[in-house]
């Protein structure tokens, strides 16, 4: 690669129309997030063909991809010019480059080449690698059919339908079964063949099913094998319609079951699966569109979601509370950490009860899964699923004693912009709280100070290093962390500097 034919390159690429151009098997990808590895960029090619070259201009933000085939590239350029591509959450570019393949100096590309090779030795075998020495934990040859998932940053409902989905891009689902555990969503899924996983692994890895939420933790499964007892929203055996729903659910409709059946019988279950390159548009999941989202939510409410379907109910039923000391605004800033409250009403006649309005049915699924069971003023709360709709004002002129209010306009909701930062940052209640919005002139003295006064104790404080307006802060207990949230978050700390306060999966 001559510097000069690449300055033309980047040249040629000024301009704004980012998907003209001759089609070539060369792609040209520019914007690439500064610490991007090769297999991220390989597997962005991956559902649409074989990669046969790569090369990473780092210093640039830059790569070129080359695939076996034009028509691959074509495919992936219109696909990918309908849905951004992103990589670690960064829009990135994709269009043709004006050469025709690549011709790289090997020397320098060896990593690429060694990481290429492995994954191409497990997309067309299942020989293991040898002679590779390939750094990419992604590209160790796969053992296992089944792969577990971890569903971070869930600011969406995740159903069974949304994972099969996703992961019948890259082969035949055979079962899928999904749980709670340690207060995380996950899922075990199992393809025919260990090439599929792998594949699946290497392409949605830290991806995001709906844009900025949502991101997939995927690992190969001690198991080679599931076993799945019931059909229905929480765990599906494909191969087998006629299983029971168990536990009272509704079973599958007769008519979804023989679907379920022919799809089976059609992906031909002799654990080939689908070539990935055959799947027309494969890649869908790294933005799955809220409309796809909704369709998806649609069919788990057809086979018999109990419970409420994303669009569903805004409204909460939150009981147990400490009546003394309860207050609009408290329930305000406590829910506002999992979505933006619209309405909160304390019960006139039973004043440990409230309705919480949410913006919307995702926000309220989200809020009642972190919140219920959580303790608030020394009480363990309960959160519910209200059948109200919407939360009634009182009439003009009526007093209700203040137990009514309306945040609709309020300031201080954390998720009015879309796509907002806040969004990949909602976790459980936990000890340690994340501070950010610090003046320059508060010292961890002040803070310690200032969070020790809302009656607990603090145990560890750290300044982030890069930047000192955020800090970690840990409480000696979950409860005691959650009242310093209520009481503290917008908090004025001067120089027009109001704190804001969330709860952080790190520990210090």
């Amino acid at each position: 690669f001559s510097t000069n034919s690449n300055g033309n390159d980047s040249k040629k690429f000024k301009g704004d129309d980012k998907m003209d151009g001759v089609p070539s098997r060369v792609l040209h990808i520019r914007k690439l997030p500064g610490e991007v590895t090769e297999t991220e960029v390989i597997a962005l090619g991956l559902p649409f063909g074989k990669v046969t070259n790569i090369l990473m201009l780092k210093g640039k933000n830059q790569a070129f991809l080359e695939l076996a085939t034009e028509e691959a590239a074509v495919t992936m350029v219109n696909y990918y010019s309908a849905v951004t591509p992103h990589l670690r959450n960064q829009p990135i570019y994709i269009q043709y480059s004006n050469h025709k393949e690549l011709k790289t100096d090997n020397t320098l590309n060896q990593r690429a080449q060694a990481v290429l090779q492995a994954v191409t030795a497990v997309q067309t075998t299942n020989a293991p690698i040898s002679g590779t020495t390939v750094s990419e934990s992604a590209v160790t040859p796969a053992q296992s059919p089944v792969l577990r998932i971890i569903i971070d940053n869930m600011y969406y409902p995740v159903t069974l339908d949304v994972l099969h989905q996703i992961f019948s891009k890259f082969g035949a689902v055979l079962k899928i079964i999904t749980f709670t555990k340690n207060n995380q969503f996950q899922a075990l899924l199992q393809y025919g063949d260990p090439v599929n996983a792998q594949q699946a692994k290497l392409a949605l890895d830290g991806q995001n099913i709906y844009n900025a939420c949502c991101t997939l933790r995927i690992d190969f499964s001690k198991l080679v094998n599931l076993n799945v007892k019931y059909n229905n929203d929480k765990s599906r055996d494909y191969t087998r319609p006629d299983l029971p729903s168990g536990d009272g659910q509704p079973a599958l409709d007769p008519a979804i079951a023989a679907a379920f059946a022919k799809e089976t019988s059609l992906l031909g279950m002799a654990g080939t699966g689908l070539p990935v390159a055959a799947v027309p548009g494969a890649l869908s999941p790294l933005a799955i569109p809220n409309a796809a989202a909704a369709a998806a939510a649609a069919a788990a409410g057809r086979v018999g979601m109990p419970g409420v379907s994303a669009g569903g109910n805004t409204v909460l039923l939150v009981s147990n509370l400490n009546e003394e000391m309860v207050t609009p605004q408290s329930l305000f800033t406590l829910f506002g950490v999992y979505g933006d409250v619209q309405r909160v009403k304390i019960l006139y006649n039973k004043k440990d009860s409230a309705l919480i309005q949410m913006a919307d049915g995702n926000q309220s699924q989200l809020a009642m899964s972190h919140l219920n069971g959580q303790k608030m003023y020394g009480k363990i709360i309960r959160v519910t699923l209200s059948k109200h709709q919407t939360v009634q004002l009182p009439r003009e002129g009526l007093d209700d004693q203040g137990l009514t209010k309306d945040f609709g306009n309020s300031p201080l909701h954390r998720f009015k912009k879309p796509g907002s930062k806040n969004f990949q940052n909602i976790f459980p209640p936990s000890a340690t709280l994340h501070l950010s919005n610090i003046p320059p002139s508060v010292a961890e003295e002040d803070l310690r100070t200032l969070f020790a006064n809302t009656g607990g104790t603090v145990k560890a404080f750290k300044f982030f290093q890069r930047d000192h307006k955020m800090a970690l802060l840990q409480m000696s207990t979950v409860e005691e962390a959650i009242q310093a949230l209520i009481d503290l978050h917008n908090y004025n700390l001067g120089e027009n500097h109001h704190l804001r306060v969330s709860f952080s999966k790190s520990t210090i």
